[in-house]
């Protein structure tokens, strides 16, 4: 298996686009204070809503758009609930997590007629780069959500750390009370970055459903949710560090289809993201708990 070939490469970047996505808007969360679980049910969501506005218009960018809208509706509960009445951010997400599972399933059979899997010939899937006269070789057949993704990390790093705006969100998740004295609108903020982290999981939605695939299937955000929580975890709030988390899982998953086509189980592929993620999160518990040791 040859690492460098240009389908893995693109393989592993179709595989990191929507767990980056929505592991950015964990980030941003993350800094302003508000710890974000709901990952895992906005990015369902974010899946189910573009494949039935794309369906309904035949449009894959009003899909695109359908998405983010609607999952900035959606987090507009954990906005309302964890910001605004100050509820356990991670007992509402639990729940969101949980909504967002059951009603997809309900809607499915609702909308179109039958669960598990629906795909069309008729459902617009996103173009890729070459359709667009945008062919970049490196890149390979990918929809411009991909670059998109991989843009937004320099984005965020340059926001957190060289504007205005980023730097207070970074004052109201270290320092609440000293933001507060300064005059700052704490849960103004905090509502802001939870409504961001919301069209972000949209996006990584649109890119799961109309990118990676076109189709939608139950649960299909398979962990996708979780594993973005784990990399903001482990990248300490870092966008770059975060990339290479992203990009951790990404190789992973690439590796394991490689391995399905080459005879391994298809339980055993689909489980070695995951298993390379935990490993990822028990080295950086490790490390959290030697730097103490190392300072004193």
């Amino acid at each position: 298996m040859n690492i460098f070939e240009l389908s893995f490469l693109s393989g592993v970047l179709t595989a990191t686009a929507p767990v980056l996505l929505a592991a950015l808007g964990g980030l941003i969360c993350q800094v302003a204070g508000v710890f974000n679980i709901a990952l895992e049910g906005q990015l369902l969501w974010g899946a189910f809503t573009a494949v039935v506005v794309s369906d309904v218009t035949g449009s894959a960018w009003t899909g695109v758009a359908g998405a983010i809208v609607a999952t900035v509706l959606f987090s507009g509960m954990l906005s309302g609930a964890s910001v605004g009445l100050r509820a356990d951010p991670i007992v509402v997400a639990v729940g969101l997590n949980l909504l967002a599972l059951g009603l997809t399933g309900f809607l499915m059979r609702r909308i179109f007629g039958s669960g598990g899997t629906y795909s069309s010939p008729e459902l617009a899937g996103l173009p890729t780069l070459a359709e667009l006269g945008l062919d970049v070789p490196v890149l390979g057949p990918q929809s411009p959500l991909v670059p998109l993704a991989l843009a937004l990390v320099v984005v965020a790093a340059w926001w957190l750390g060289r504007t205005r705006s980023g730097l207070r969100v970074r004052a109201v998740g270290q320092h609440r009370e000293a933001a507060e004295a300064a005059g700052l609108r704490v849960g103004a903020y905090r509502h802001g970055v939870v409504l961001v982290a919301g069209a972000l999981c949209g996006l990584a939605g649109a890119q799961l459903a109309l990118g990676n695939v076109t189709l939608f299937s139950e649960g299909m955000s398979a962990g996708r949710g979780w594993i973005a929580v784990v990399a903001v975890m482990v990248s300490g709030v870092l966008p770059y560090r975060l990339l290479l988390a992203c990009l951790l899982f990404g190789v992973a998953e690439a590796v394991g289809f490689r391995l399905q086509g080459a005879g391994l189980p298809q339980q055993a592929a689909d489980a070695a993201p995951y298993v390379i993620t935990l490993f990822a999160l028990v080295l950086a518990a490790v490390a959290a708990r030697r730097r103490p040791k190392e300072a004193s």
